[in-house]
């Protein structure tokens, strides 16, 4: 009996230390954001800034380096994971923990695209969306803000970059692209950018990169992080879709 009483005074203990963690954690997150103008102004561009960035690592750093070592580029997706909950356990990095676990969900579907269905360009979007329900999920709980927004913002600009491929019919050159010789693909190219350069190409490039101007840079008015991780997401594919037909075009 005496045993039974400490057992459950220890656990009760522990219960209750957890408790007062998570509630001073929660509230040093709610006194960080209020923080003077100017630092919170501040932080809100840098938070921008990092999205950017972290869309742009899958596009130039992911995908050269999945193609001849997609395994690794998969355990890396829990070496993401574990530094994010890290991060989140500090008050002063949370918000970069965070960011970080809504770029896992990124990372992790392109080391499985790039790294083995690269070929087919059906399976590139159901792949992105990989993430999708568990951001929806932790949404839905108030939980992860930047993180799932940014990782929301970069699927929603992969979707849109999607569907201008579709509708531009350049899905037999992205097979091609997939298949041929480094040397070949420069022709591919050349090839994919003369059904760009038509009125139906060049109409719907700007339709769409109007849409995404549009979708990105509305939420900044509203002035809180995960708004702006969200639109730095959204932002940066335009920024990345436009190098690509930059590299295109020189090739």
């Amino acid at each position: 009996m005496i045993n039974n009483t400490f057992s459950s005074y220890g656990a009760t203990t522990a219960s209750e230390t957890r408790h007062i963690d998570i509630q001073q954690l929660e509230s040093r997150l709610a006194q960080s954001a209020n923080l003077p103008i100017s630092q919170a102004s501040r932080q809100l561009w840098i938070v921008l800034a990092a999205a950017v960035f972290l869309v742009s690592v899958p596009v130039f750093i992911e995908a050269p380096l999945v193609r001849s070592l997609p395994t690794l580029c998969l355990l890396i997706t829990g070496f993401w994971v574990w530094l994010s909950f890290k991060l989140m356990s500090r008050p002063r990095t949370y918000i970069w923990g965070d960011l970080l676990f809504g770029f896992s969900w990124s990372w992790l579907a392109g080391a499985v695209y790039w790294g083995w269905l690269r070929w087919e360009p059906l399976w590139h979007l159901p792949i992105e969306s990989i993430g999708l329900p568990f951001a929806v999920w932790c949404l839905a709980r108030n939980w992860g803000k930047v993180g799932n927004w940014f990782y929301l913002g970069s699927l929603l600009g992969t979707a849109l970059t999607d569907v201008y491929f579709y509708l531009v019919d350049l899905m037999p050159y992205w097979r091609q692209v997939m298949r041929v010789e480094p040397e070949a693909a420069v022709q591919v190219l050349k090839n994919a950018l003369i059904q760009v350069d038509t009125p139906w190409g060049a109409a719907w490039a700007v339709i769409l990169a109007l849409a995404l101007l549009t979708v990105g840079l509305l939420p900044l008015g509203r002035k809180q992080r995960h708004w702006y991780a969200f639109s730095g997401a959204v932002l940066s594919t335009i920024l990345v879709d436009s190098l690509f037909l930059l590299a295109a075009t020189l090739a």
